[in-house]
């Protein structure tokens, strides 16, 4: 599933002006609503899918140290603090100006940047019972996916076989399980457990 350069921006392009539409119908108490996140509510996973596009190198350099070069440290610090200091509008409003920035995680390139905002999405998605993004765009994140990013989430597929119910998707080794394709993101990023 090998997409050029400015296919895989136009699925980044979609996916935030589709969670931007999402966000802008909310009710303000849905911003509290607990995400797929550990301990970050929606507020604060708006705030950290868009710190990349506000952050000067200089502040995530100082976060950094100050988190004593714990990413993930740092990345929880950001969004609490971001949460807390802009209200749902405008939260809202940088991601809807940035729909088209160019930002890529180090490292991972475009496709990182559409598996951060597919993943993100599904964390405030699916506690408020909004429409997932398209299985085919889930389908990319997952064909993206290789041992170090599996790893990074610490899930063991443990002699099974996650197979795409709704796209070509397959993932591990042994017994086929078939999911839907945001099912097999959800339990390969930690988020749901393979049942």
């Amino acid at each position: 599933m090998s997409l050029t350069d400015a296919e895989l921006k136009q699925h980044i392009h979609a996916e935030r002006e589709r969670l931007a539409d999402l966000l802008a119908g909310l009710p303000d108490p849905a911003w509290d609503t607990p995400s797929l996140c550990a301990g970050w509510r929606v507020r604060e996973v708006v705030a950290h899918v868009t710190a990349p596009f506000r952050t000067s190198l200089p502040r995530l350099v100082a976060g950094l140290v100050a988190a004593r070069f714990s990413f993930d440290r740092y990345a929880d610090r950001a969004a609490r603090e971001d949460a807390a200091r802009m209200p749902a509008a405008e939260l809202l409003a940088c991601l809807r100006a940035n729909i088209t920035n160019e930002w890529r995680p180090p490292g991972g390139g475009l496709a990182g940047a559409l598996s951060h905002d597919t993943i993100h999405g599904l964390d405030m998605t699916e506690p408020l019972g909004l429409p997932s993004p398209p299985p085919e765009r889930v389908a990319l994140v997952l064909a993206s996916a290789d041992k170090r990013s599996l790893a990074y989430f610490g899930v063991d597929l443990a002699g099974r076989q996650l197979r795409g119910a709704d796209a070509d998707i397959r993932l591990g080794e042994g017994e086929p399980v078939e999911l839907p394709v945001k099912d097999i993101l959800l339990v390969v990023t930690g988020r749901r457990p393979l049942g």
